[in-house]
């Protein structure tokens, strides 16, 4: 390839790169704020909401890690489907709690309750369920 392609592909990587995770993280953005909305948790700017997204973002990553491998090791010898899920809720459950709890004591400009920790732990859990099951399903049609 000449070299007027080479950062033309580059570029085009580049931006679309930055364009999933603009659009990751304003669903996170946008679902956050919903739902803060509707449970009535304060928060003192829109900044401290996007510091509080990106937290999120950022310690969710390393949190997931970790449980997708505690998950893949307690369901390996597991038979049912049922089992399987529930095992995979509590985890997920666990892990996003973990990082909502996390990110909410290092940060002063945002306080959550216990129970909305809880309430939107299960709402992200069922959300990445949801989202992770179609994929799942796309996967199983090829």
């Amino acid at each position: 390839m000449k070299r007027k392609e080479k950062i033309a592909t580059i570029v085009g990587i580049a931006l679309l790169i930055i364009f999933v995770v603009g659009f990751v993280f304003g669903i996170y953005f946008f679902g956050l704020a919903g739902v803060f909305k509707v449970l009535g948790v304060h928060y003192e700017s829109i900044w401290s909401l996007v510091i509080f997204v990106i937290g999120i973002l950022i310690i969710g990553i390393i949190v997931e890690l970790f449980a997708k491998v505690i998950y893949k090791l307690s369901v390996r010898n597991l038979t049912g489907k049922i089992k399987v899920s529930l095992i995979r809720i509590i985890i997920e459950g666990l892990s996003n709690w973990l990082v909502l709890f996390t990110v909410d004591e290092l940060m002063n400009s945002i306080t959550l309750s216990l129970k909305t920790e809880i309430m939107i732990a299960l709402f992200l859990t069922l959300f990445e369920i949801v989202f992770d099951d179609e994929k799942d399903k796309d996967d199983n049609i090829d």
